[in-house]
């Protein structure tokens, strides 16, 4: 009996049989009350329309394009900023206060520019719901719109139809499904009737049709179980609109960062206020010190230096086929330790081929083995009944192919995948189908039936009809009662079966997708084609690893990461491939299939390190590949996952770096994902790692580097306080330096390509901030090398020089101004040369010392702006001091750098 209106709310997603793959077809209808033959009355389809909604899925809302620009001055740099200008123009410093929102507004153009795009990720599925549907209502078959269909609907299904409803089947002929997109199983799936196990899992639930799958071959009919968001289409949508993406871990660093400079800027302003008038200077003055500099400790040129970076880094992933949506994903790269992977099409080539082709010797219970090596079969007489057994593969079968170069690597068929490579394989040793159809006619054909698990056809041969067979070797071998060896055609025993059953169970153990072909010759074409056959061959499918697949995942290992494959396939064609590839070593690793996994459910410490450390994954289920990801993501991983299907796009947006492919991929994943791989190889995302590490790397460098130098001019004025003696820089002298030192140097250090051998090192530590505790000490460090050397350089003008205070105080200033240009070569990598690093390769850096230079130089001629800043010239022994001066900083920051990269 169907549920009373009181069961659901109207408009309820839930499907109204509790797991209708366990129970028998006339019960499921029963309980939906309808009668298979005759289909639901209007009345009915009207009350359950009310009841249950539009056959459609929840749309997403739409991320407006105000929205994005509100995120961009989210971040707690981006609001330290803000309050930065404000003070400066509340104190009258236009040219700080200007530079400012000049950075403000560059970094959130190009963010909002970079990231204008809509966050749709379900909006393809809604026209999965613009389709017809044939259905059973009063007794006659209609079409009707997809979105019109309720619960209890009987829905008529045949070839090339898509699934417009989640069904339980009541009638399955010959009916074979490509539910790929949501399982991820990578041949079509054969349907039937019969009830199944309670536990079985999604891929396993032969009796159901799912919405958005599509009917490869023969005929079906079934009753409705679920419309909507009831559907498994729909608890995947709800799935993916559910999983949060996480805050970046660039998002995080820089946010750290920011709170720490909040306090940091706080005390400097306070301290500098309560040393100077502590020691009689004036109020106005210090305090007019005081906000310039804890507005030069704000570095305003992080957001934009790290905007900019980013935006370098993802156009540099778009020349190597990797397009970025996200900018903080560019960076993410660089932080992950784990990418979970899909099996076919991304470790795999999706195109399934004969790798193997067994035959019998002389001796029926002998098999003779041989190997398709990529493209090529090298075959003689003595081989003749592999030749056969290709024939037979060739003439039983209803797939096509494209193009007639038997030579194309890149030929394309339309039908079932293994169909298409007995095809391929046919024309590759000289046995086109259609050559053979002129030879040998096709009069009949017995289409595969689930039931027989085989498939035969009859050809007229002489005044015989040559009749082909193929189908499952357990099915086959069954109906054989002779095999053809080298040396003819002889009884097929018992023992002989049992060999031959075992050889099956074998390849099958290798990851192989089995058929068995046999043959007979028949005298006319009405006879039973299951009967007495004669034993050809066994034909051993694979979908073979893409050829840069294994160096690609070396490579991961090198550089720390640990590959894990997450699938819907069967367990031993995962492992089969894993193996192949790398992703494991040993052959008797484990693989854990979806029906072991309990994760909604509090683990032991031992079952949780046990899936952390499995690397093998199979039959898992969008759940559980959400679960898994949750699961190291919680252990402090940072997790890319790779995907192409619908049931990949929920994993793909909680993965903290989503990656889908971009040829096969659907428009579901593509815009779940943060990354789109345009050539859906799997080596293309170590690319884009590299370019990730690279980019964190620079972005520490320009911290450091910009850190330092606003430490060293904070030293310098708080010595002056504390000793009486003059101010060795002005305020507006303070905000000019931090003008140009705070974006020209750093944006270079910023956009420079990085150190390849960053990919031999492990992946840093996902908590570690952007500066940790040895960085702090080496701002230190720094600022009081640079301090000293300028406040050295003012006490020479002034004592030793006899300089007047205006041309001293230009000798600190320039000082001050080319010991940070110079510092900037401090930046290269410990250990790395002193003439040739990553710094001194890097073009923009020379260009903006360059820049900086003649502006430093127009500070000091210029009579408008020197005027402005106080700037005398310090005659040739000044501008001596300086040069003298400003270099030590730079000599002593190479030595420490060298010391350290010996460490």
């Amino acid at each position: 009996m169907p549920h009373s209106p009181d069961d659901h709310k109207i408009g309820s997603p839930d499907p109204v049989p509790d797991k209708p793959w366990s129970r028998s077809a006339k019960d499921v209808a029963r309980e939906l009350g309808v009668t298979i033959g005759k289909g639901l009355e209007p009345d009915e389809v009207k009350r359950r329309r009310k009841r249950y909604g539009a056959n459609r899925l929840r749309e997403s809302k739409a991320r407006s394009a105000w929205a994005i620009l509100v995120d961009q001055v989210k971040s707690v740099i981006m609001l330290l900023l803000v309050v930065a200008a404000g003070l400066s123009f509340a104190f009258g410093q236009w040219l700080e206060g200007i530079s400012i929102v000049v950075a403000i507004l560059l970094n959130g153009a190009i963010g909002f520019f970079t990231e204008l795009r809509a966050v749709r990720s379900m909006e393809s599925l809604q026209k999965m719901t613009r389709i017809a549907a044939k259905v059973r209502r009063s007794g006659q078959v209609q079409e009707i719109p997809a979105v019109d269909l309720v619960p209890g609907d009987v829905v008529v299904v045949d070839g090339g139809d898509i699934v417009t409803a989640d069904i339980r089947l009541t009638e399955a002929s010959r009916l074979r499904v490509d539910e790929s997109a949501l399982t991820g199983e990578s041949v079509p799936v054969n349907k039937g009737t019969d009830p199944l196990a309670e536990d079985a899992v999604l891929a396993d639930r032969t009796n159901l049709l799912f919405k958005g799958t599509a009917i490869s071959g023969g005929t079906g009919e079934g009753v409705v179980v679920a419309t909507g968001m009831g559907t498994e289409l729909g608890r995947i949508s709800e799935l993916t609109e559910e999983a949060t993406e996480d805050v970046s871990p660039l998002e995080k660093r820089l946010n750290r960062l920011g709170r720490s400079l909040v306090w940091i800027t706080t005390a400097i302003a306070v301290g500098v206020v309560v040393i100077g008038i502590s020691t009689g200077r004036d109020v106005f003055t210090v305090v007019e010190t005081a906000i310039a500099l804890a507005v030069a400790a704000i570095p305003e040129g992080l957001p934009i230096v790290a905007t900019i970076a980013l935006a370098r880094g993802m156009w540099r992933m778009a020349a190597h086929n990797a397009l970025v949506n996200q900018l903080s994903a560019v960076e993410t790269l660089g932080a992950t330790n784990i990418i979970y992977v899909d099996k076919t099409g991304t470790l795999t080539e999706n195109r399934m081929t004969v790798t193997k082709i067994v035959t019998a010797e002389a001796d029926s219970g002998t098999a003779a083995e041989y190997v398709v090596s990529g493209d090529s079969l090298d075959l003689n007489s003595s081989q003749a009944r592999v030749v056969e057994a290709i024939q037979v593969g060739v003439l039983c079968n209803n797939a096509a192919l494209s193009g007639d170069d038997r030579n194309d690597k890149a030929v394309r068929g339309v039908g079932d995948p293994m169909e298409v490579a007995l095809l391929a394989l046919g024309r590759m040793v000289g046995k086109d189908r259609q050559g053979l159809l002129e030879k040998f006619p096709e009069v009949r054909e017995e289409a595969f039936d689930p039931k027989t698990k085989m498939m035969a056809t009859f050809h007229e041969e002489n005044d015989q009809y040559r009749v082909a067979v193929k189908g499952a070797p357990e099915a086959v071998l069954e109906t054989c009662s002779q095999v053809q060896t080298s040396e003819g055609t002889v009884d097929f025993d018992e023992s002989a079966l049992k060999v031959w059953q075992d050889k099956n169970r074998q390849m099958a153990e290798e990851g192989l997708r089995v058929l068995a072909v046999a043959e007979k010759s028949e005298a006319g074409k009405d006879a039973d084609p299951y009967e007495s056959l004669s034993f050809v061959g066994l034909l051993g499918f694979l979908d073979p690893p893409r050829e840069e697949v294994p160096q690609a995942i070396a490579r991961c290992a090198k550089a720390g990461i640990r590959v894990v494959m997450v699938t819907g396939d069967q367990p031993v064609t995962a492992k089969n491939i894993g193996v192949q590839v790398g992703v494991v070593k040993d052959p008797d690793a484990p693989v854990i299939a979806g029906g072991e996994l309990k994760l909604n459910r509090r683990l032991s410490r031992e079952e949780g390190r046990r899936l952390q450390e499995a690397n093998i994954f199979a039959r898992v289920t969008p759940e559980q590949k959400l679960d898994l990801i949750t699961l190291h993501q919680n252990s402090g991983a940072v997790v890319a996952m790779t995907g192409d299907g619908i049931n990949d796009a929920p994993a793909l947006r909680k993965a903290d770096i989503g990656v889908a492919m971009g040829r096969r991929g659907t428009q579901v994943a593509v815009e779940a994902a943060d990354m789109v791989l345009k050539d859906d190889a799997f080596a293309t995302i170590l690319i884009a790692i590299e370019q990730g590490r690279a980019i964190f790397d620079n972005l520490r460098k320009f911290i450091l580097y910009l850190l330092s130098g606003n430490v060293s001019e904070i030293m310098i004025v708080v010595f002056a306080l504390i000793v009486g003696a003059p101010l060795p820089l002005l305020p507006l002298q303070i905000l000019y330096l931090n003008m140009i030192g705070d974006v020209f140097p750093a944006l270079a250090l910023g956009v420079g390509k990085g150190d390849p051998s960053k990919m031999l090192l492990p992946p840093r530590n996902p908590k570690e901030p952007i500066l940790a505790r040895r960085h702090w000490w080496t701002i230190i460090v720094y600022g009081v090398v640079i301090s000293t050397a300028v406040l050295s350089a003012f006490g020479i003008a002034l004592e030793t020089l006899q300089l007047p205070a205006s041309q001293a105080v230009t000798v600190s200033f320039l000082t001050l101004a080319f010991a940070r240009l110079w510092h900037v070569f401090n930046m290269r990598d410990h250990g790395s040369g002193w003439i040739r690093n990553d710094v001194t390769r890097n073009p923009f850096v020379w260009g903006a010392l360059a820049l900086c230079t003649l502006l430093l130089l127009l500070a000091l001629f210029l009579p408008g702006l020197s005027l402005a800043l106080d700037l005398a010239y310090p005659g040739h022994a000044g501008m001596a001091l300086i040069l003298g001066c400003s270099i030590v900083p730079l000599i002593i920051g190479q030595i420490y750098c060298g010391y350290r990269g010996k460490k």
